[in-house]
């Protein structure tokens, strides 16, 4: 082996090792990237569920609120029609 393609050959060897250094940070990087992302959906997911569960009793109870306050306005609609009929049996002052 001449010098100079010992020199060569030593050239390609370190530009191998740095490009190894490099690939492997990149490889590193990604899977923590991918880590930190998988962990994130969980942790929206999580969030979500567990705020649902703790929602959950107030929104199983709308279904009666609802009704209670349905139920009001009927009554009061009801109050306001016999109002009316009271009203058109007094007689008027003109």
């Amino acid at each position: 082996m001449t010098p100079e393609e010992k020199s060569s050959f030593e050239q390609v060897q370190k530009l191998v090792a740095e490009n190894n250094k490099i690939l492997r940070g990149l490889r590193r990087s990604n899977r923590v990237s991918t880590f930190f992302h998988v962990f994130y959906w969980v942790l929206i997911i999580a969030a979500t569920v567990s705020s649902y569960y703790f929602i959950e009793p107030y929104v199983k109870l709308l279904p009666n609120v609802m009704g209670a306050v349905q139920g009001d306005v009927n009554s009061a609609n009801a109050a306001m029609q016999q109002l009316k009929s009271l009203q058109s049996v007094l007689p008027s002052k003109k």
